[in-house]
């Protein structure tokens, strides 16, 4: 075996629908209001937005879990315990992951999921040249969707992580079904969960209205990749960026807001847009501890332990299953 670890070949967890970009777009931009799925923010150009979206002074959830995974590393690693296969929903910072699978012992193998194959690839390569021996197996899924894994070790302790706050991108039904099929999947192991506190509304906007325009661009990137894959032709630039709080339904709203009328040609079909529609892009649902606890153990979660930082930003959840 070679110093780094071994990526193994890239797993695909259901066949992927080369349209399923096109078919989804239409049909959020044919409804009223106008949507577009946030999964399809992260192609190659978006993953790489959002990791610099992370590093921005006014993004305050990476800085803070990372600082809950560095503080609390012993206790963490105590409680998920040795060979464990880590299964991660979503290939998010690779500073998180290596984090956490630097203080674990033994580990059985490391399962990175992703519904973008080229960011996916990268990332394993780069964690396995980190890790010594460290068994990678990427994942191209949607895990949002029914999820196949591979092979795993054999008496490999299963165990989900989940940073970065991304259950806040679920609405409650949809968070509710995906912590089901978790618990499920991960039974007699756990899920170690990233979720963004309710908090003061400023912070919130400041957080995805940044001054550089790094999250504008994210945004717009969305209609740059139908241009780019669905023979759109979108003028990003009679978009504006629209991030807000929506305090009674505790989320942030991301939305692109058309600057006039105009029409755009999606895959070959024609949508009308009136000055000030918006295509609503993303929420991201703020829990309180209670909240999240409630959810899950609606699940079939039983929370273990919490971290939260001094000023209740950001929380760290060990649910067990």
């Amino acid at each position: 075996m070679s110093i780094a670890g071994l990526v193994a070949p890239e797993f695909r967890s259901r066949p992927q629908s080369e349209s399923s970009f096109a078919r989804d777009l239409c049909e959020g931009l044919s409804a009223k209001p106008k949507r577009a799925p946030c999964k399809y923010f992260y192609d190659r150009e978006g993953s790489e937005l959002f990791t610099r979206i992370t590093a921005l002074p006014e993004y305050y959830p990476t800085r803070t879990e990372l600082g809950l995974l560095t503080q609390h590393a012993g206790e963490i690693a105590s409680l998920i315990g040795a060979h464990a296969a880590v299964i991660e929903f979503g290939a998010g910072s690779l500073e998180k992951a290596t984090l956490l699978l630097g203080a674990l012992k033994n580990i059985a193998a490391y399962v990175p999921v992703d519904i973008s194959g080229d960011y996916l690839a990268a990332m394993a390569r780069r964690l396995a040249r980190l890790h010594a021996g460290l068994e990678v197996i990427p994942v191209v899924a949607d895990f949002l969707e029914p999820l196949e894994l591979p092979s795993l070790p054999r008496d490999a302790r299963r165990v989900g992580f989940f940073p970065g706050s991304t259950i806040g991108n679920l609405g409650p039904s949809e968070a509710l079904r995906f912590l089901r099929r978790s618990a499920s999947m991960l039974k007699g192991g756990g899920l170690l969960l990233g979720v963004d506190l309710v908090k003061d509304p400023a912070v919130l906007h400041a957080a995805y209205n940044d001054a550089l325009g790094v999250t504008e661009a994210f945004n717009k990137n969305l209609l740059a990749r139908a241009n780019r894959e669905l023979d759109a032709d979108f003028d990003p630039d009679a978009f504006a960026h629209s991030a807000f709080y929506n305090a009674p339904l505790k989320r942030i709203e991301m939305h692109l807001m058309s600057l006039k009328a105009q029409r755009a040609r999606v895959a070959g079909r024609l949508f009308a847009f009136d000055e000030g529609e918006t295509i609503h892009t993303e929420n991201s649902y703020k829990y309180t501890v209670d909240g999240l606890h409630a959810l899950a153990h609606r699940a079939g979660f039983g929370p273990v332990r919490t971290w939260c930082d001094p000023d209740r930003l950001f929380s760290l959840h060990w649910l067990a299953c």
